[in-house]
């Protein structure tokens, strides 16, 4: 199972133990930092924080894990348009995904493919038809697409609002918007 972003960590750990099926995800823009809190002086018997994602959940943000066979790689976050946790410019993203791309490139390829399934919250640049800068997407995600081409890659953040969105191709690359949910077969 997978998960974009901006869903209630209480409600993916809810599907995660009622499923019992691996559950990746990338945090929203509207998801809190996960970010470890800088180390600061705690009194003993200070009570440490919780974890900081989804119990039995993986966190796939930046990075490039195997699942079932799948090479999956993933990016939370948004396109920076207010102060906030998870979001980015459009070069922050370019360089985080530089480093994956750099990875993935190293890595062994299986079945002809370096990554098989892209997981973003934010959609590939100019797919979504926005009309505001916080959902056009990120270059960075459109060059992962082209040069790895995987099979799919599902994105959340755009809202429909009663609208059919349609899926679209990218080369071989089918792109879907999981809001507010899809079951896809690969």
């Amino acid at each position: 199972m997978l998960s974009c972003g901006d869903l209630p960590f209480d409600y993916i750990e809810y599907l995660v133990s009622r499923l019992d099926v691996p559950l990746l995800y990338v945090p929203g823009n509207h998801d809190p930092s996960l970010e470890p809190p800088e180390m600061t002086w705690m009194p003993l018997r200070a009570i440490a924080p919780p974890g900081p994602g989804p119990e039995g959940c993986i966190n796939i943000d930046g990075r490039l894990v195997e699942v079932l066979g799948l090479r999956i790689a993933g990016f939370g976050g948004s396109i920076r348009y207010k102060q906030g946790d998870n979001q980015y410019t459009q070069g922050q993203m370019g360089r985080r995904a530089l480093k994956l791309e750099i990875r993935a490139r190293l890595g062994r390829v299986k079945n002809g493919r370096k990554v098989d399934i892209l997981v973003t919250h934010a959609p590939p640049f100019g797919l979504a038809e926005a009309t505001d800068a916080a959902h056009v997407g990120f270059v960075a995600f459109l060059r992962l697409i082209r040069n790895f081409q995987p099979v799919l890659a599902v994105h959340g953040h755009i809202h429909p609002y009663g609208r059919v969105v349609s899926e679209r191709l990218i080369r071989s690359t089918r792109v879907v918007n999981v809001v507010p949910s899809r079951l896809i077969e690969i």
